[in-house]
C-alpha cells in the first residue's frame, strides 16, 4: 500500500481523515498503525487516532502558512504522502502486552453461554480464547477499552439481547468476532467470560491507557487466589 491507495478526507478544518479500506481486517489495521508510528515520527506536530480501518489526524492550520502551496489540507496531505512514499505503511514490531484473566464464575458469568454457542466445554473455551494472539486495534468507546482482533473464529458470539447497566472494571468480554476489556464500571452488551485485575485505565498514570493502538496481547488463566493478589497489588 502507499499513499496513492489511501483516501485522503478533509472533516474539520484542523483534521484530516486518512482512508485506508472500508472493513474490518487485521493486516489493513495493521499498516494503519504501521502510518501512524511513521507520522507520528516523522511530523511530531501530528495528533494521530488510528481506528479500524483509518487514521485520523488533528494539526495547528496555523503551522501550514504558505498560501502559494494551496490550503493547509492540501499542505497536510502532501507533507503525509511524501512521509508514507518514503517510509512506507509496512508491518513494524509492536509492544507485547500480558493480560492476567480469571475465566468464569463471577468473573465471567457468560462463559458457559459462549462455550454452549461455541460447541465447546469451558476449557476448551479458554485454551481458544488464551491461544490467541491479539492486536489492538482502537481504543474507543470508553477512555481505555480496548478493541482487539484476533479471535478464535469458534469463538464469536452476538452481543447480549440485554445489555447490562454495569459491568465490572477488568471484564473481558466477546462481542461478535472481537474481544474487549472493559476499563471501569460501564453499561455493556459484550459477554463477559472473565476479569483482569490490571488497571486499563488511570489518570494518575503516563500514559493513563495501559494498552495502546498497535500493541499485541496475549491473555494468560488465572485462578481466584492469583486475582486477588493482583488486585491488591495494582489497587491505589
Amino acid at each position: 500500500m502507499t499513499a496513492l491507495d489511501i483516501g485522503f478526507e478533509a472533516i474539520a478544518e484542523d483534521a484530516l481523515l486518512l482512508r485506508f479500506g472500508e472493513r474490518i481486517d487485521i493486516a489493513l489495521n495493521a499498516r494503519v498503525q504501521a502510518a501512524a508510528a511513521s507520522l507520528r515520527q516523522q511530523l511530531p506536530q501530528l495528533e494521530c487516532v488510528p481506528a479500524y480501518a483509518s487514521l485520523l489526524l488533528r494539526f495547528d492550520p496555523l503551522a501550514w502558512p504558505d498560501a502559494g502551496a494551496g490550503t493547509p489540507h492540501q499542505q497536510l496531505q502532501q507533507a503525509v504522502g511524501t512521509v508514507l512514499e518514503m517510509v512506507g505503511t509496512e508491518i513494524r514490531a509492536s509492544r507485547e502486552q500480558l493480560i492476567p484473566v480469571c475465566y468464569g464464575g463471577e468473573y465471567g458469568p457468560d462463559l458457559d453461554d459462549v462455550a454452549r454457542h461455541a460447541g465447546l466445554d469451558i476449557d476448551g473455551v479458554i485454551a481458544r480464547h488464551t491461544a490467541a494472539d491479539y492486536a489492538v486495534a482502537m481504543i474507543g468507546f470508553a477512555p481505555g477499552f480496548p478493541y482487539l482482533l484476533g479471535l478464535d473464529p469458534a469463538l464469536a458470539m452476538p452481543r447480549r439481547h440485554d445489555p447490562r447497566q454495569r459491568v465490572p472494571a477488568g471484564s473481558v468480554a466477546i462481542g461478535g468476532e472481537q474481544t474487549g476489556i472493559y476499563p471501569a464500571p460501564l453499561p455493556g452488551g459484550w459477554q463477559l467470560i472473565g476479569r483482569t485485575p490490571l488497571r486499563l485505565f488511570d489518570t494518575a498514570a503516563e500514559p493513563p491507557s495501559l494498552l495502546e493502538a498497535g500493541d499485541r496481547v496475549r491473555f494468560r488463566a488465572i485462578g481466584p487466589d492469583e486475582f486477588r493478589r493482583l488486585e491488591r497489588e495494582h489497587a491505589r
